[in-house]
C-alpha cells in the first residue's frame, strides 16, 4: 500500500446542541476554527471544528431537533476518525482498488474551511468510519 496518510485530521462527534457543546469545549481549552452549515434530508445541520493545539474535534448537529439515529450512530458518541491526504482522488483510487468498503460512490465536496473539503469513508471489520479527507 503505498497510500500517504499524514495525520490524524479530526474527530467527528454528533451533539444535540451545538452551542451547548461549543461552550463545553471551549472550557477544556477548544477554540471554535470553523463554522459553517449543511444541507441534510431536507433540513439544515450546524458544524464547529474545535482546535486547540493539533487536535480537532468536528461537533455537528443534525437538523432533527431530538437524538437521532443515523445509520446506527447516536449523538454523543464518537462518530468516525478523518485522516489527512495530499490526494483525495489518489486515495480514493487506491483504497477502492484494494477491495475496502469504501461507502461513498465517490468523494464527496464540502464548504467547509476556507476553500472546501473533499472525503470519503471506508468502514472498519466492525463498522467503524474511517474519514479520508482533504482540505481544499
Amino acid at each position: 500500500m503505498t497510500l500517504k496518510i499524514n495525520r490524524i485530521q479530526h474527530i467527528g462527534l454528533p451533539v444535540t446542541d451545538l452551542a451547548v457543546s461549543e461552550a463545553f469545549y471551549g472550557r477544556l481549552g477548544f477554540e471554535n476554527v470553523m463554522a459553517s452549515g449543511f444541507e441534510y434530508r431536507g433540513g439544515r445541520g450546524q458544524v464547529a471544528m474545535m482546535r486547540r493545539g493539533e487536535m480537532i474535534l468536528e461537533l455537528y448537529q443534525m437538523p432533527e431537533a431530538e437524538l437521532v439515529e443515523i445509520r446506527g450512530r447516536r449523538d454523543g458518541h464518537i462518530d468516525h476518525v478523518a485522516f489527512d491526504v495530499d490526494s483525495i482522488a489518489e486515495a480514493f483510487a487506491e483504497l477502492k482498488g484494494a477491495g475496502f468498503a469504501v461507502v461513498e460512490a465517490e468523494p464527496v465536496t464540502l464548504g467547509f474551511w476556507e476553500r472546501g473539503c473533499r472525503y470519503f469513508n471506508v468502514l472498519g471489520p466492525d463498522g467503524e468510519r474511517l474519514e479520508f479527507n482533504q482540505i481544499l
